[in-house]
């Protein structure tokens, strides 16, 4: 067995471990700790694979984006887990049907694909990855590729939005108050006599 043997079966062993203990922990920061490892042990997969650069826009986007706003989401927002994880065993025979369609899915396209040097579905394109990939976002895919960063800008603003509360108590900056500020009112003179102090 070969280093990039060893190395695969290890990052492969971390992602699904990973990917279980996401589902299973009961702390949601845990889990979304435990998503940020899976999705760097995707990344050296990836890596080994030959795929550089969807092992770094896994990394950029993904953990440096989207888990991270998961992370800050799940530990700013005040929601009760306990109480929507009540009606799992209800919804258990729906979620193991879909997780069927899904494994047959992925059972349909590893026997569609086995074998072959490249993707039965699209014809292998010349040059590096990098670049098919770039010819496809940038070409073909111009526009959707632009409106999934849309979709994630708008998710960013909903974060802040949601986590944005008014609080009694809390002091907060108000821009249009201190810039409409007169001199009287933020100057006060005082005439202190000479070996006196203020009262």
């Amino acid at each position: 067995m070969g280093l990039t043997a060893i190395a695969f079966y290890a990052l492969a062993a971390v992602a699904v471990g990973a990917a279980l203990a996401v589902i299973s922990a009961r702390n949601p920061v845990h889990s979304v700790l435990f998503l940020i490892l899976t999705f760097f042990s995707t990344a050296g997969l990836f890596v080994l694979l030959g795929a550089e650069f969807l092992a770094m826009l896994l990394v950029v986007v993904y953990v440096g984006a989207v888990a991270v706003l998961f992370l800050f989401v799940v530990m700013m927002l005040d929601v009760n887990f306990a109480e929507l994880k009540q009606g799992f065993l209800s919804y258990m025979p729906l979620g193991a049907l879909i997780g069927l369609a899904l494994l047959a899915e992925l059972v349909l396209v590893t026997s569609a694909t086995h074998g072959q040097g490249h993707s039965a579905l699209a014809p292998p394109v010349e040059g590096t990855n990098a670049l098919a990939i770039g010819r496809v976002l940038y070409t073909d895919y111009l526009v959707l590729f632009q409106l999934s960063g849309l979709v994630l800008f708008v998710a960013m603003i909903g974060a802040v939005v949601l986590t944005l509360r008014k609080r009694t108590g809390v002091k907060r900056q108000s821009v249009s108050r201190q810039v409409g500020r007169t001199r009287k009112q933020a100057v006060e003179l005082k005439d202190v006599k000479s070996g006196q102090g203020l009262s």
